[in-house]
């Protein structure tokens, strides 16, 4: 079942006058929302006690619970301590997010650095794969890893390398930004086909099954020549890209992914529109 929520707490969330995260799983719930994606960004900080407090809120409401891992996750730096701390991050995002009772844990691959394209990719090809064995050896092969496209050109997160990613293990699963996308493309994503097009790499590499419930990162983007720059809000109206036409793509191809909106600062609103017009399209 496809499912729509935010990225965090959007400026409304504040203004109603709340302040727990528990509170957001009504607030989301009341938007006719279905999901919420907890941000782990700065540091895993979390309590084991605030974590099971946060599930139970957010299982009472029906609404599904998924976490960033911290932004410095980088498996393609060369230093091994540092690769160590990076496995350390998606690890214990995952732990806490079990006890939180969600599956879903984004993270950032990687960085490029100093070294050439080819080098950073194949070296976090190889982290991937321990990656993928500490999972295993850690009892978190239930949930679902997701390795996320990146919107700047020095950061390691095409399509075809997210691909080539999650080609390591059925634990990973891909995070599309489609902002991130367009942005690093120069605005490259218009219409139904182009969404199309990058979907059917995803899909000829993991096949259906695999894509179906694939996760999804949603949000208008200012990009330059190096790509992104920051996020935007759907009253937008230079910078896209604009979701209706991923909306009709996603229909074409029978997928029914969990899409987060990163909109800044009406993340809510902009998960709620986003929702209204795929159920308007699918009649």
């Amino acid at each position: 079942m496809i499912r729509f929520g935010p990225s965090g707490n959007s400026d409304s969330f504040f203004a109603a006058g709340y302040e727990r995260t528990e509170d957001a799983a009504r607030f989301v719930k009341e938007r006719g929302l279905d999901c919420f994606e907890y941000s782990f960004g700065r540091g895993v900080r979390m309590t084991e006690a605030k974590a099971r407090s946060v599930g139970a809120a957010f299982r009472a409401e029906g609404v599904e619970l998924s976490v960033h891992a911290p932004y410095y996750v980088n498996l393609a730096n060369p230093d091994a301590e540092m690769a160590e701390k990076s496995f350390g991050y998606i690890l214990d995002s995952a732990r806490a997010l079990a006890l939180m009772g969600g599956r879903r844990v984004v993270f950032h691959p990687a960085a490029q650095g100093k070294e050439s394209r080819e080098v950073a990719v194949a070296r976090t090809l190889d982290r991937m794969k321990t990656l993928r064995d500490r999972i295993y050896g850690s009892g978190l092969e239930g949930m679902m890893f997701c390795p996320e496209t990146m919107g700047k050109l020095a950061q390691i997160g095409t399509v075809e390398e997210i691909a080539a990613f999650c080609a390591v293990d059925p634990v990973f699963t891909p995070c599309v930004d489609f902002g991130h996308v367009n942005a690093r493309e120069q605005g490259s994503l218009k219409t139904a086909e182009d969404y199309r097009k990058k979907l059917g790499i995803l899909l000829d590499v993991l096949g259906y099954e695999r894509m179906r419930e694939f996760h999804v990162h949603f949000s208008k983007i200012m990009y330059g020549a190096k790509g992104e720059l920051r996020h935007l809000t759907f009253a937008d109206t230079e910078y896209g890209p604009e979701f209706g036409p991923l909306a009709e793509a996603l229909l074409a191809e029978r997928l029914e992914p969990y899409i987060v909106s990163e909109s800044d600062g009406t993340q809510a609103e902009d998960a709620a529109e986003m929702k209204r017009v795929y159920r308007a399209l699918a009649g």
